[in-house]
């Protein structure tokens, strides 16, 4: 075992994963370490998950360990409140993230608030998988990022990755957490981070490419932000698919950009925010979820609030419309070339 510059514990050989493989190594990797991991939810069994995410993981650790249950979110959510209430590790599969919101009694109001209600006495120490975002057509109710629903509620953490190295490390120290997590998985990059082609559909990305990932067991924590690019020009602050978007964005422009994967939302990293604002004086927010009340707008307000004497420019927030998930248009409705290089050009020029 060895830590890396960035905190991250890392052990054994790499190979190139994809973000659905490293998920499922993480998932093979904690089913083996700890007897009360447990995974549950939705054709996670036998079919192993709708992207494949679990496949292979029941006939190897059993129906006991990995099990399918019915369709009832909310019933999935309560049972893994309860488990983790008993001494368990649950791991729930939300089959899309559009389907959580019968589940989120469970969460708010059980799995939230266990610890704080039994001072200490229970914990819920649950983490809530679920793809969500667009990219793949699915319409109103495939397609949705709720994520600042959770970013509200004290006793939640919020995990969201970007590459494949990250899916993995972040997953297995979200099992290994007391708290509650929910940690989402932009399914546009399931198949690996793409480049070049953005604002087009599925079928005409070129250039999938996937990353080495190690084999075995390592970690990294929860609250710490990647710095994907250093620059001076201006800081982006993404997360999941976004960032691969802002990162291809700045390179065709020629942009010196410094771009923050912030990877957890819950707990943020807020002082690499402060440090890279306080050098490069200008703050973009690109987020896939709908503008008005997205987690944009609490970055947003904490840069105005810890970095107001560095900012040199107004903060820009490039996001999804304040619309229904469009089917059809989903390619208008993400932030891509135009919208990014549209608010980059105006930062640039104040």
């Amino acid at each position: 075992m060895t830590t890396s510059e960035a905190g991250d514990q890392v052990a054994g050989d790499t190979r190139e994963m994809n973000m659905i493989e490293a998920i499922n190594s993480a998932l093979d990797i904690m089913l083996g370490r700890d007897d009360d991991v447990v995974l549950l939810g939705e054709d996670i069994g036998y079919f192993g998950g709708v992207f494949r995410c679990t496949a292979g993981l029941q006939e190897k650790h059993g129906k006991t360990r990995v099990f399918d249950t019915p369709i009832s979110e909310c019933g999935i959510i309560g049972v893994a409140v309860g488990m983790g209430a008993y001494g368990l590790r649950p791991v729930p599969e939300i089959q899309f993230a559009d389907y959580i919101y019968p589940g989120l009694d469970q969460l708010i109001s059980e799995a939230a608030r266990l610890r704080y209600r039994s001072a200490a006495e229970f914990i819920a120490p649950m983490t809530v998988r679920s793809p969500f975002g667009g990219g793949i057509f699915g319409g109103q109710t495939h397609s949705q990022s709720p994520e600042a629903i959770f970013t509200h509620v004290s006793g939640l953490k919020t995990v969201i990755p970007a590459t494949p190295y990250d899916a993995k490390g972040l997953l297995i120290s979200c099992i290994e957490d007391n708290d509650p997590v929910i940690f989402f998985e932009p399914k546009r990059i399931y198949n690996g981070p793409f480049n070049g082609y953005y604002d087009r559909p599925a079928k005409t990305w070129k250039g999938f490419a996937e990353a080495q990932v190690p084999e075995g067991y390592y970690k990294i924590p929860l609250g710490k932000a990647r710095k994907v690019t250093e620059g001076d020009a201006l800081t982006v602050l993404a997360y999941g698919t976004m960032v691969h978007v802002a990162e291809e964005v700045c390179r065709q422009k020629g942009v010196d950009a410094e771009i923050l994967d912030l990877r957890t939302l819950v707990p943020l990293d807020i002082e690499a925010i402060e440090e890279s604002i306080a050098k490069t004086g200008k703050c973009m927010i690109v987020h896939e979820a709908t503008k008005t009340s997205g987690f944009g707008a609490e970055l947003s307000a904490l840069v105005q609030e810890r970095c107001f004497y560095h900012l040199e420019a107004p903060i820009e927030r490039v996001t999804g419309f304040d619309t229904p998930y469009p089917h059809s248009l989903e390619w208008a409705y993400f932030p891509g070339p135009v919208r990014i290089g549209e608010a980059i050009d105006k930062l640039l020029s104040e």
